[in-house]
């Protein structure tokens, strides 16, 4: 599947799934004011051998991360605020601890309720990392980013749809501003000039979707869509699509897989996946 096909067939995915959605489930009574979430959680793994004939590598892996929602509902306006926060590292054999997951993702939403299907917004959404990373495929590893070293930051504004509790959707104008410091390439430095940009301002269209989809009593599907493109052409839209599927076995436990699918042509030609798979303690704040 080419880069063209697999882009529609995200976005026919998260449309289709949305309208079913909108014509099975029957309107709740709103519930004005704050709803607060905060959910962390804590995943280690670890494997030890001891004269082993068959072979194998002590090893262990550990991984935090919280997600929150804080939205303020009323009668004619919506304040969303989410944010995500995921850092491990693990440690192979005799190998130095390596970071295996970093990411600071925050976002904002502002919604003004017409009182129809469709309302305007505005938004605001910033991303980055927590520690440095590192090229660990040379010798000696070479430091390749830090924290907002490089970082995103997109504000948009334009018409969002949000059918159902289910599934929402918004598209509109944005501005995209890429920050970097000691490693401008290739995030915000232009090849085409001779001086090194440390910062870019790209201008284009936005879309974002948002599904949260319970599967079972026990299991949600939550994904997210997001769409950057200057309009220049179909093949320089960045993709950032992160899917997190979680089952509850317990009260205290649960297992979860995260696929992300990320495409940036100004990083890399290729698209570039992260899956992880963890079983883990899981906690309530809010």
């Amino acid at each position: 599947m080419n880069q063209k096909s697999s882009l529609l067939f995200m976005v026919m995915v998260m449309f289709v799934a949305g309208l079913a959605f909108g014509q099975d489930q029957p309107a709740e009574t709103p519930k004005y004011g704050w709803q607060k979430s905060m959910v962390g959680g804590l995943n280690l793994t670890q494997t030890s051998f001891d004269n082993w004939k068959q072979g194998g590598e002590n090893s262990y892996a550990w991984q935090v991360n919280l997600n929150f929602n804080f939205t303020n509902d009323q009668a004619k306006t919506n304040w969303a605020n989410s944010g995500k926060l995921t850092y491990g590292s693990t440690k192979t054999g005799d190998q130095q601890m390596r970071k295996s997951v970093d990411e600071i993702k925050l976002e904002s939403v502002f919604t003004y309720k017409l009182g129809v299907l469709i309302n305007p917004f505005v938004a605001v959404t910033g991303e980055t990392q927590f520690a440095p990373g590192y090229n660990y495929g040379a010798t000696p590893k070479t430091q390749v980013s830090a924290f907002m070293d490089p970082g995103y930051i997109r504000e948009s504004a334009g018409i969002g749809i949000k059918p159902n509790e289910t599934i929402k959707t918004r598209l509109g104008v944005s501005l995209k501003q890429t920050v970097t410091s000691d490693f401008p390439q290739p995030y915000a430095d232009d090849p085409k000039t001779v001086k090194i940009e440390k910062f870019k301002n790209e201008v284009g269209a936005e879309s974002v979707t948002d599904l949260n989809w319970k599967l079972a009593q026990n299991t949600l599907l939550t994904s997210k869509l997001e769409l950057f493109s200057t309009l220049k052409a179909l093949n320089t839209t960045d993709v950032n699509w992160d899917n997190i599927l979680t089952t509850k076995i317990s009260k205290y436990f649960n297992v979860n897989f995260n696929f992300k699918l990320f495409y940036d042509r100004d990083i890399s030609k290729m698209r570039q996946i992260k899956q992880a798979f963890a079983l883990g303690i899981v906690y309530t704040f809010l």
